[in-house]
């Protein structure tokens, strides 16, 4: 497999993972909560290297996913105490975020751990850093990582589908029907924090807001049936991984950066062209109404 191959796999990888999730994140109208918890995973990260004074492996790992779960339960708590959910979600997500950036400016001394690194993510390095799987051979840590992630996405979306699907449009209903809706959104903050992190290393926060949030927004301008929006969300992931890669090789630029910049391109094009509610079509639809009124009144 070749350097570049890798790269784009990986980052399919994490536009499929993220497309997935997002779709849930944009119809629970929590979109800002993929930001929240892709900045404050680095309070978890640091605060790991701080105890292990290792900057991969599990403690990493657990670290990141711990910060992402406070994350969700500092937001649930101050939205429980009648903070609106967005503030909630914005005062904690500064707040951990800062802490993160003042213990790397402080504590972490010489480490190779920067909010650069947090925030662009090293993707060119992702094919030197590889490890053997069994019947595989060898392959990017962070390629195994994301697909075993991946995994673990589509496991749970499957297995609770139906409970997703009705926790997602009506708690309410939802709870009557005796589903524990508290415990399956902290399930799916769980999911949240462990795509986030597994893309963290990799891509960095930018590419990981982006591909959370772009693409299932997108999707959602397509179609209004759950199942085919996760599959568009997840199209759309990968459709940008590829051609942010080739923008960013055409002008030399961040591949991360231009990634999210594909994302942010395919969302125009489906904002305008959607024939479900894009802007061309809604405004066709609207002036063949008055078209239609007017005719009925002559």
């Amino acid at each position: 497999m070749t350097y570049s191959a890798w790269i784009i796999i990986t980052a399919s990888l994490v536009g499929l993972s993220c497309g997935f999730i997002g779709v849930f994140l944009i119809l629970r109208k929590m979109a800002m909560m993929a930001d929240a918890i892709s900045h404050t995973v680095l309070l978890g990260i640091v605060l790991a290297f701080l105890i292990t004074e290792k900057l991969s492996g599990a403690p990493m790992l657990i670290g990141a996913i711990i910060a992402g779960l406070l994350t969700a339960f500092l937001v649930q708590w101050l939205h429980s105490l009648d903070i609106q959910l967005h503030a909630s979600m914005g005062i904690v997500f500064t707040t951990l975020f800062a802490i993160g950036v003042i213990l790397i400016a402080t504590s972490v001394g010489n480490a190779h751990l920067d909010v650069q690194h947090a925030l662009m993510g090293e993707i060119t390095f992702i094919p030197w850093n590889t490890i053997t799987l069994p019947l595989i051979g060898q392959i990017p840590q962070a390629t195994a990582l994301l697909g075993a992630t991946l995994f673990v996405v589509l496991f749970f979306i499957v297995a609770f589908y139906k409970e997703w699907k009705i926790t997602s449009f009506d708690p309410a209903l939802a709870a009557s029907l005796g589903i524990p809706v508290l415990l399956m959104h902290y399930l799916f903050m769980g999911l949240v924090s462990i795509t986030t992190v597994a893309s963290f290393d990799a891509v960095g926060a930018i590419m990981v807001v982006a591909m959370l949030i772009t693409p299932a927004a997108s999707a959602y301008l397509w179609t209004d049936r759950l199942s085919y929006m996760l599959i568009l969300s997840g199209g759309f992931g990968v459709i940008s991984a590829i051609a942010g890669y080739f923008i960013a090789a055409w002008i030399d630029t961040s591949i991360s950066g231009s990634m999210a910049f594909a994302s942010g391109l395919l969302f125009i094009v489906s904002f305008l062209c959607s024939p479900l509610h894009g802007l061309l079509s809604t405004y066709r639809r609207s002036r063949h109404r008055k078209l239609s009124s007017h005719t009925e009144k002559a």
